[in-house]
Protein backbone atom coordinates (compact mmCIF):
# COMPACT_ATOMS: atom_id res chain seq x y z
CA UNK A 1 0.00 0.00 0.00
CA UNK A 2 1.14 3.28 -0.95
CA UNK A 3 0.72 6.88 1.57
CA UNK A 4 0.37 9.36 -0.93
CA UNK A 5 0.25 13.84 -0.39
CA UNK A 6 -3.39 13.60 -0.16
CA UNK A 7 -3.75 11.24 2.56
CA UNK A 8 -0.53 12.88 4.85
CA UNK A 9 -2.27 16.07 4.56
CA UNK A 10 -5.69 14.94 5.65
CA UNK A 11 -4.16 14.01 9.26
CA UNK A 12 -1.90 16.92 9.38
CA UNK A 13 -4.97 19.16 9.00
CA UNK A 14 -7.09 17.57 11.58
CA UNK A 15 -3.81 17.94 13.95
CA UNK A 16 -2.89 21.38 13.52
CA UNK A 17 -6.40 22.70 13.74
CA UNK A 18 -6.28 20.64 17.10
CA UNK A 19 -3.06 22.07 17.98
CA UNK A 20 -4.51 25.47 17.15
CA UNK A 21 -7.81 25.03 19.36
CA UNK A 22 -5.95 24.52 22.33
CA UNK A 23 -3.57 27.11 21.72
CA UNK A 24 -6.90 29.52 21.25
CA UNK A 25 -8.07 28.12 24.33
CA UNK A 26 -4.64 29.07 26.31
CA UNK A 27 -4.72 32.24 25.48
CA UNK A 28 -8.71 33.07 26.17
CA UNK A 29 -7.44 31.19 29.89
CA UNK A 30 -4.66 33.93 29.94
CA UNK A 31 -6.55 37.01 28.94
CA UNK A 32 -9.35 35.99 31.39
CA UNK A 33 -7.97 34.33 33.74
CA UNK A 34 -10.95 31.94 33.84
CA UNK A 35 -9.36 27.82 34.30
CA UNK A 36 -12.71 26.83 32.36
CA UNK A 37 -14.58 28.34 28.81
CA UNK A 38 -18.11 25.86 29.91
CA UNK A 39 -19.23 23.78 32.84
CA UNK A 40 -18.58 20.66 30.65
CA UNK A 41 -15.21 21.37 31.88
CA UNK A 42 -15.98 20.78 35.59
CA UNK A 43 -19.72 21.20 36.40
CA UNK A 44 -19.07 21.39 39.82
CA UNK A 45 -17.08 23.89 40.06
CA UNK A 46 -18.29 25.98 37.35
CA UNK A 47 -21.67 26.17 39.91
CA UNK A 48 -19.92 26.69 42.63
CA UNK A 49 -18.09 29.68 40.40
CA UNK A 50 -22.03 30.79 39.78
CA UNK A 51 -23.26 30.79 43.36
CA UNK A 52 -20.33 32.56 44.39
CA UNK A 53 -20.92 35.15 41.72
CA UNK A 54 -24.36 35.65 42.39
CA UNK A 55 -23.27 36.33 46.05
CA UNK A 56 -20.88 39.37 44.77
CA UNK A 57 -22.76 40.69 42.41
CA UNK A 58 -25.43 41.32 45.24
CA UNK A 59 -22.87 42.23 47.64
CA UNK A 60 -21.46 44.67 44.90
CA UNK A 61 -25.08 45.97 44.58
CA UNK A 62 -25.87 46.38 47.99
CA UNK A 63 -22.84 48.56 48.69
CA UNK A 64 -23.31 50.93 45.53
CA UNK A 65 -26.78 51.90 47.36
CA UNK A 66 -25.36 51.85 50.45
CA UNK A 67 -23.26 55.15 49.02
CA UNK A 68 -25.99 56.82 47.77
CA UNK A 69 -27.76 56.68 50.95
CA UNK A 70 -25.07 57.41 53.27
CA UNK A 71 -24.67 60.51 51.51
CA UNK A 72 -28.03 61.21 51.77
CA UNK A 73 -28.55 60.04 55.30
CA UNK A 74 -25.13 62.89 56.07
CA UNK A 75 -27.09 65.80 54.38
CA UNK A 76 -30.06 64.90 56.61
CA UNK A 77 -27.96 64.90 59.92
CA UNK A 78 -26.02 67.82 58.94
CA UNK A 79 -29.34 69.84 58.32
CA UNK A 80 -30.57 68.64 61.99
CA UNK A 81 -27.24 69.53 63.17
CA UNK A 82 -28.27 73.70 61.50
CA UNK A 83 -31.68 73.57 62.84
CA UNK A 84 -30.16 72.81 66.17
CA UNK A 85 -27.57 75.32 66.05
CA UNK A 86 -30.13 78.11 64.84
CA UNK A 87 -32.02 77.03 67.36
CA UNK A 88 -28.95 78.04 70.19
CA UNK A 89 -29.27 81.16 68.53
CA UNK A 90 -32.62 81.71 68.55
CA UNK A 91 -32.34 80.77 72.42
CA UNK A 92 -29.61 83.52 73.36
CA UNK A 93 -31.63 86.32 71.55
CA UNK A 94 -34.55 85.09 72.99
CA UNK A 95 -32.61 84.98 76.65
CA UNK A 96 -32.19 88.98 75.88
CA UNK A 97 -35.20 90.16 75.15
CA UNK A 98 -36.87 88.24 78.12
CA UNK A 99 -34.86 90.98 80.33
CA UNK A 100 -37.20 93.70 80.62
CA UNK A 101 -34.06 96.31 80.66
CA UNK A 102 -33.83 95.38 77.19
CA UNK A 103 -36.87 95.34 75.61
CA UNK A 104 -37.90 98.86 76.60
CA UNK A 105 -36.61 100.14 73.06
CA UNK A 106 -38.57 99.07 70.62
CA UNK A 107 -35.76 99.41 68.19
CA UNK A 108 -33.89 96.99 69.80
CA UNK A 109 -36.48 94.59 69.96
CA UNK A 110 -37.17 95.32 65.86
CA UNK A 111 -33.55 94.12 65.17
CA UNK A 112 -33.89 90.77 67.40
CA UNK A 113 -37.02 89.80 65.97
CA UNK A 114 -35.31 90.30 62.37
CA UNK A 115 -32.52 88.28 63.28
CA UNK A 116 -35.12 85.79 64.32
CA UNK A 117 -37.20 85.70 61.63
CA UNK A 118 -34.04 84.91 59.92
CA UNK A 119 -33.53 81.89 61.55
CA UNK A 120 -36.80 80.58 60.93
CA UNK A 121 -36.23 81.69 57.38
CA UNK A 122 -32.49 79.60 57.54
CA UNK A 123 -33.92 76.51 59.46
CA UNK A 124 -37.09 75.98 56.37
CA UNK A 125 -33.76 75.89 53.86
CA UNK A 126 -32.06 73.24 55.59
CA UNK A 127 -35.66 71.40 55.80
CA UNK A 128 -35.68 72.28 51.91
CA UNK A 129 -32.22 70.78 51.92
CA UNK A 130 -30.89 68.43 48.43
CA UNK A 131 -28.96 65.85 47.54
CA UNK A 132 -28.16 66.21 43.95
CA UNK A 133 -31.83 66.29 43.06
CA UNK A 134 -33.67 64.64 45.61
CA UNK A 135 -35.30 66.79 48.88
CA UNK A 136 -33.86 64.69 51.91
CA UNK A 137 -36.24 65.63 54.07
CA UNK A 138 -39.52 64.98 51.50
CA UNK A 139 -39.96 61.95 53.25
CA UNK A 140 -40.96 59.50 50.02
CA UNK A 141 -41.47 62.31 48.03
CA UNK A 142 -38.17 63.69 47.26
CA UNK A 143 -38.92 65.36 44.12
CA UNK A 144 -41.43 68.29 45.52
CA UNK A 145 -39.72 71.16 47.68
CA UNK A 146 -41.43 70.50 51.24
CA UNK A 147 -41.33 73.42 53.18
CA UNK A 148 -42.37 77.13 52.66
CA UNK A 149 -42.43 80.02 55.06
CA UNK A 150 -44.49 82.89 54.34
CA UNK A 151 -42.44 86.74 55.14
CA UNK A 152 -43.80 86.98 58.18
CA UNK A 153 -42.69 83.49 59.80
CA UNK A 154 -46.65 83.34 60.88
CA UNK A 155 -47.81 80.82 58.32
CA UNK A 156 -45.84 77.37 57.30
CA UNK A 157 -46.54 75.07 54.17
CA UNK A 158 -45.69 71.29 53.61
CA UNK A 159 -46.33 70.27 50.20
CA UNK A 160 -46.09 66.23 49.47
CA UNK A 161 -46.69 63.86 46.87
CA UNK A 162 -48.55 60.98 48.32
CA UNK A 163 -48.31 57.28 46.73
CA UNK A 164 -51.37 57.77 45.21
CA UNK A 165 -50.06 60.48 42.44
CA UNK A 166 -51.54 63.29 44.05
CA UNK A 167 -50.07 66.59 45.79
CA UNK A 168 -51.39 68.39 48.20
CA UNK A 169 -50.22 70.89 50.01
CA UNK A 170 -50.99 71.54 54.26
CA UNK A 171 -51.15 74.96 55.97
CA UNK A 172 -49.80 75.48 59.27
CA UNK A 173 -51.41 79.09 60.40
CA UNK A 174 -49.65 80.61 63.98
CA UNK A 175 -52.18 81.89 66.24
CA UNK A 176 -52.37 83.65 69.53
CA UNK A 177 -54.68 82.52 72.28
CA UNK A 178 -54.72 85.71 74.26
CA UNK A 179 -56.64 84.04 77.23
CA UNK A 180 -53.74 81.66 78.10
CA UNK A 181 -51.65 84.37 76.12
CA UNK A 182 -49.85 81.31 73.99
CA UNK A 183 -49.02 80.75 70.63
CA UNK A 184 -49.77 77.81 68.36
CA UNK A 185 -50.41 76.09 65.03
CA UNK A 186 -53.81 76.26 63.57
CA UNK A 187 -54.16 73.07 61.50
CA UNK A 188 -57.33 71.66 59.46
CA UNK A 189 -58.31 68.16 61.24
CA UNK A 190 -58.01 67.28 56.92
CA UNK A 191 -54.54 68.58 56.44
CA UNK A 192 -53.55 66.78 59.96
CA UNK A 193 -54.76 63.78 58.44
CA UNK A 194 -52.45 64.27 55.45
CA UNK A 195 -49.55 64.73 57.45
CA UNK A 196 -49.81 62.31 59.77
CA UNK A 197 -50.20 60.03 56.62
CA UNK A 198 -46.95 61.22 55.37
CA UNK A 199 -45.21 61.37 58.81
CA UNK A 200 -45.88 57.38 58.97
CA UNK A 201 -44.15 56.77 55.48
CA UNK A 202 -40.95 54.83 55.85
CA UNK A 203 -38.10 54.05 53.22
CA UNK A 204 -36.69 50.89 54.48
CA UNK A 205 -33.76 50.04 51.99
CA UNK A 206 -31.70 46.57 52.24
CA UNK A 207 -28.03 48.18 52.10
CA UNK A 208 -26.77 44.83 53.47
CA UNK A 209 -28.21 45.76 57.33
CA UNK A 210 -31.11 43.39 58.71
CA UNK A 211 -32.69 40.95 57.39
CA UNK A 212 -34.75 41.42 53.93
CA UNK A 213 -37.51 38.58 54.86
CA UNK A 214 -38.53 40.82 58.11
CA UNK A 215 -39.01 44.84 57.44
CA UNK A 216 -38.45 45.91 60.53
CA UNK A 217 -34.86 45.32 60.72
CA UNK A 218 -33.90 47.01 57.68
CA UNK A 219 -32.54 50.38 58.20
CA UNK A 220 -35.53 53.59 57.47
CA UNK A 221 -33.62 56.45 55.75
CA UNK A 222 -36.08 58.70 54.78
CA UNK A 223 -36.83 60.77 57.62
CA UNK A 224 -39.23 63.32 56.77
CA UNK A 225 -38.78 67.06 57.60
CA UNK A 226 -42.02 67.06 59.48
CA UNK A 227 -40.38 64.17 61.60
CA UNK A 228 -37.28 66.39 62.40
CA UNK A 229 -39.73 69.66 64.08
CA UNK A 230 -41.81 67.29 66.21
CA UNK A 231 -38.96 64.60 66.91
CA UNK A 232 -41.52 61.71 66.05
CA UNK A 233 -40.24 59.08 64.46
CA UNK A 234 -42.65 57.19 61.60
CA UNK A 235 -42.67 53.84 63.96
CA UNK A 236 -43.91 56.17 67.10
CA UNK A 237 -46.28 57.55 65.05
CA UNK A 238 -47.48 53.76 63.80
CA UNK A 239 -47.04 52.73 67.43
CA UNK A 240 -50.32 55.52 68.39
CA UNK A 241 -53.93 55.80 67.84
CA UNK A 242 -54.85 58.33 64.91
CA UNK A 243 -56.29 61.01 67.40
CA UNK A 244 -53.32 60.72 69.60
CA UNK A 245 -51.08 60.90 67.11
CA UNK A 246 -52.45 64.07 65.60
CA UNK A 247 -52.47 65.32 69.00
CA UNK A 248 -48.98 64.65 68.98
CA UNK A 249 -47.70 66.07 65.67
CA UNK A 250 -49.49 69.55 66.55
CA UNK A 251 -47.81 69.75 70.04
CA UNK A 252 -44.92 68.68 68.44
CA UNK A 253 -44.90 71.12 65.94
CA UNK A 254 -46.01 74.59 68.78
CA UNK A 255 -43.50 72.79 70.83
CA UNK A 256 -40.65 72.00 68.08
CA UNK A 257 -37.74 74.50 66.83
CA UNK A 258 -39.52 76.30 64.28
CA UNK A 259 -43.00 76.94 66.12
CA UNK A 260 -41.00 78.48 68.73
CA UNK A 261 -39.10 80.81 66.95
CA UNK A 262 -41.64 82.13 65.01
CA UNK A 263 -43.98 82.15 68.30
CA UNK A 264 -41.15 85.01 69.02
CA UNK A 265 -41.39 86.67 65.79
CA UNK A 266 -44.92 86.59 66.27
CA UNK A 267 -44.93 88.44 70.13
CA UNK A 268 -42.11 90.26 68.53
CA UNK A 269 -44.66 92.18 66.30
CA UNK A 270 -47.38 92.05 68.76
CA UNK A 271 -45.30 94.24 71.27
CA UNK A 272 -43.75 96.46 68.43
CA UNK A 273 -47.50 97.37 66.98
CA UNK A 274 -48.70 97.38 70.99
CA UNK A 275 -50.81 94.51 70.78
CA UNK A 276 -49.74 93.47 73.90
CA UNK A 277 -47.91 95.19 76.69
CA UNK A 278 -44.29 94.87 77.92
CA UNK A 279 -44.90 92.86 80.98
CA UNK A 280 -47.09 90.37 78.82
CA UNK A 281 -43.89 90.35 76.06
CA UNK A 282 -41.26 89.94 78.89
CA UNK A 283 -43.64 87.16 80.09
CA UNK A 284 -44.27 85.29 76.59
CA UNK A 285 -39.99 85.14 76.10
CA UNK A 286 -39.24 83.82 79.31
CA UNK A 287 -41.75 81.05 78.54
CA UNK A 288 -40.44 80.24 75.41
CA UNK A 289 -37.07 80.35 76.40
CA UNK A 290 -37.98 77.65 78.57
CA UNK A 291 -39.19 75.87 75.26
CA UNK A 292 -36.22 76.10 73.85
CA UNK A 293 -34.60 74.37 76.37
CA UNK A 294 -36.44 71.73 75.78
CA UNK A 295 -37.04 71.62 71.78
CA UNK A 296 -33.00 71.59 71.65
CA UNK A 297 -33.02 68.30 73.42
CA UNK A 298 -35.83 67.38 70.67
CA UNK A 299 -33.28 67.98 67.94
CA UNK A 300 -30.70 66.27 69.84
CA UNK A 301 -32.40 63.24 69.76
CA UNK A 302 -33.10 63.75 65.99
CA UNK A 303 -29.64 64.38 65.39
CA UNK A 304 -27.95 61.61 67.53
CA UNK A 305 -30.60 59.16 66.07
CA UNK A 306 -29.52 60.14 62.49
CA UNK A 307 -26.08 59.75 63.24
CA UNK A 308 -26.62 56.63 64.74
CA UNK A 309 -27.83 55.37 61.22
CA UNK A 310 -24.91 56.59 59.63
CA UNK A 311 -22.46 55.10 62.07
CA UNK A 312 -24.47 51.55 61.27
CA UNK A 313 -23.66 52.34 57.69
CA UNK A 314 -20.05 52.76 58.00
CA UNK A 315 -20.20 49.32 59.87
CA UNK A 316 -22.15 47.97 56.99
CA UNK A 317 -19.59 49.19 54.83
CA UNK A 318 -16.67 47.45 56.02
CA UNK A 319 -18.28 44.28 56.11
CA UNK A 320 -19.23 44.64 52.54
CA UNK A 321 -15.63 45.43 51.61
CA UNK A 322 -14.57 42.90 53.55
CA UNK A 323 -17.13 40.20 51.80
CA UNK A 324 -15.97 41.47 48.27
CA UNK A 325 -12.87 40.73 49.05
CA UNK A 326 -13.61 37.34 50.67
CA UNK A 327 -15.75 36.53 47.12
CA UNK A 328 -13.20 37.26 44.89
CA UNK A 329 -10.51 35.25 46.80
CA UNK A 330 -12.56 31.99 46.82
CA UNK A 331 -14.32 32.45 42.75
CA UNK A 332 -10.50 32.76 42.07
CA UNK A 333 -9.27 29.91 43.92
CA UNK A 334 -12.18 27.96 42.36
CA UNK A 335 -12.16 29.23 38.89
CA UNK A 336 -9.24 31.03 37.98
CA UNK A 337 -6.36 30.11 36.31
CA UNK A 338 -3.11 29.36 37.29
CA UNK A 339 -1.31 32.50 35.43
CA UNK A 340 1.92 30.58 35.32
CA UNK A 341 0.64 27.86 34.07
CA UNK A 342 -1.79 29.15 32.00
CA UNK A 343 1.07 31.35 30.21
CA UNK A 344 3.64 28.47 29.91
CA UNK A 345 0.77 26.82 28.55
CA UNK A 346 0.00 29.12 25.79
CA UNK A 347 3.71 29.47 24.92
CA UNK A 348 3.81 25.62 24.74
CA UNK A 349 1.38 25.54 22.28
CA UNK A 350 2.45 28.44 19.87
CA UNK A 351 6.26 26.30 19.65
CA UNK A 352 3.58 23.11 18.62
CA UNK A 353 1.70 25.49 16.43
CA UNK A 354 4.64 27.34 14.65
CA UNK A 355 6.80 24.06 14.60
CA UNK A 356 3.60 22.11 12.62
CA UNK A 357 3.55 25.18 10.26
CA UNK A 358 6.58 24.75 9.17
CA UNK A 359 6.53 20.63 8.73
CA UNK A 360 3.30 21.77 6.71
CA UNK A 361 5.34 24.22 4.34
CA UNK A 362 7.48 21.37 3.68
CA UNK A 363 4.36 19.04 2.98
CA UNK A 364 3.22 21.22 0.36
CA UNK A 365 5.49 20.23 -2.13
CA UNK A 366 3.96 18.37 -5.18
CA UNK A 367 4.86 14.86 -5.45
CA UNK A 368 5.08 12.98 -9.53
CA UNK A 369 3.19 10.12 -7.61
CA UNK A 370 0.47 12.31 -6.53
CA UNK A 371 -0.30 12.71 -10.14
CA UNK A 372 0.48 9.23 -11.20
CA UNK A 373 -1.79 7.75 -8.43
Amino acid sequence: MRVVNSSVYSKFTSSVNDVHSKLNKAMNKVSSGAAYESAAENPLAYYQGKQIDQIYQDTKSKNALLGDVKNRLYQQEQGAYNIQQLLTGSKTAIQYLSDSTHNTDKNTVQTKRDELLQRAQSMVSNLNSQYGTYYVFGGNDVSTTPFALSDDGSTLTFTHKFTDGTTQTMTMKLTYDKANNSYGYEISDADLNKMLTAMREQGRVDVGYGDISNEKTLLDTYTGGLNVLTGLSSDALRAMSDQDAKDAIKKGLNEGPLGLVSSAVMASDQYINGTIDAGTFTTTMGNLQTGMSKAEHTISTVYADLGNKSSILDTTKKRLDALEDSLETQYSDLLGADPYEAIMEMYSYQYSYSAALKVGANLLQSSLFDFLS
